[in-house]
């Protein structure tokens, strides 16, 4: 079962987590949208530049920071995912706890660890 996930902190840079990330959520066949600060295309995934209204996503996977994490909180929230995944460098615990309240599910992983170990 294919998992919508919504990539937040989007780089075009191929040497990127966020980047590698979007090219193996697609190479196991999840649909991807993607949030960063510049637009362009990694993969067949457009990366957007303003926050937008996305529907049905299971999985919000953070690439910034705690502190840039901050003005995003109400919008992940809003976005009502089924988990958020904290990569490595992204720990918040501020941000889990909001996500408690909320009845959102959250895990500190790594995204590209559990696609290549089934997990995902």
């Amino acid at each position: 079962m294919t998992k919508k996930t919504l990539v937040i902190g989007a780089s075009l840079k191929p040497q990127r987590y966020s980047n590698m990330a979007i090219n193996r959520l697609r190479m196991y066949n999840h649909e991807v949208v993607a949030f960063g600060l510049k637009s362009g295309k990694v993969n067949d995934v457009e990366i957007d530049t303003e926050l937008m209204s996305y529907t049905n996503i299971d999985t919000v996977t953070l690439y910034l920071n705690p502190k840039r994490q901050q003005s995003y909180y109400d919008y992940i929230i809003g976005l009502r995912p089924k988990r958020v995944i904290f990569n490595p460098g992204t720990e918040n615990p501020e941000f889990y706890n909001l996500l408690k309240q909320n009845e959102i599910d959250y895990e500190v992983a790594c995204t590209l660890v559990l696609l290549g170990t089934g997990q995902y």
